[in-house]
């Protein structure tokens, strides 16, 4: 069976509360076997190591998403650090970045605390995991201010040139969601401009189901619709993108 790797997804959210384990289950029957779980807030991010820790092939990150920006507090990126320090679980810092489509937290804040997770992994030496969303120009700024050698990934990636060039002069890896099988999908330039080696896919569930499943519930299984996908646009065959695709995040996120 082809091996796949969803390289974000969000298993500690509520959509999941009911059934999570049949949801692990159809993934593992379809090949998924291994993922990564996705932190939006400091809480969130405990709960993610909780339930990474409990499974092979499972890892997680800690981080604040855009949207919980604004309600982040003072000691927020010091708790990121320690749970990341302490717990072999966090894979990676995030998710983080900026969000100026639903502007849900306020932009300086945003940016402030983009700035602060990717110093954060660069200290820790864990890659960032980044979400960019209509500021294309301010992902770009941040990008080539950040330290030296700051590791990361554009997830969920639907364009933006700026930030696509400041990511690939820095040798960072960008991923695609099952947005790539929509008909709305315009990066499809941008997703051939990706180096072999630094292509992910995800799931980004339970937001984002691709075609058969869109209007209903995401979850890691559908990574299979994803990779489809992807490979059409590509012109290379699923199975060779799944194991690229799979190699990729291991060597990403330093996993087995």
């Amino acid at each position: 069976m082809t091996e796949y790797f969803d390289s974000h997804c969000h298993l500690t959210d509520a959509a999941f509360r009911e059934d999570r384990e049949a949801v692990l289950f159809r993934a593992s029957e379809r090949g998924v076997t291994r993922l990564v779980t996705i932190a939006s807030d400091v809480s969130d991010a405990a709960a993610a190591v909780e339930l990474a820790s409990e499974r092979d092939g499972m890892w997680c990150t800690a981080g604040v998403h855009p949207h919980e920006a604004g309600k982040a507090g003072p000691t927020d990126l010091e708790r990121i650090r320690e749970l990341a320090v302490e717990n072999a679980a966090v894979v990676a810092i995030g998710e983080t970045g900026l969000d100026f489509h639903y502007d849900h937290s306020p932009r300086t804040v945003q940016i402030d605390l983009f700035e602060g997770h990717l110093a954060l992994g660069a200290e820790t030496d864990l890659p960032v995991v980044v979400h960019a969303r209509e500021a294309d120009e301010e992902i770009a700024a941040a990008l080539r201010s950040m330290p030296s050698g700051t590791r990361g990934v554009l997830h969920c990636f639907t364009g933006g040139a700026r930030a696509f060039e400041e990511a690939m002069a820095a040798g960072w890896y960008v991923s695609f969601s099952g947005i790539a099988a929509f008909k709305s999908f315009e990066a499809v330039d941008l997703l051939r401009e990706v180096p072999a080696d630094r292509l992910l896919v995800e799931t980004d569930s339970p937001y984002l189901a691709p075609p058969p499943h869109r209007g209903r519930r995401n979850e890691p299984a559908y990574v299979v619709e994803v990779v489809e996908a992807v490979s059409r646009h590509l012109d290379v065959e699923a199975t060779d993108l799944a194991r690229a695709a799979t190699e990729n995040a291991c060597r990403f996120y330093g996993v087995g």
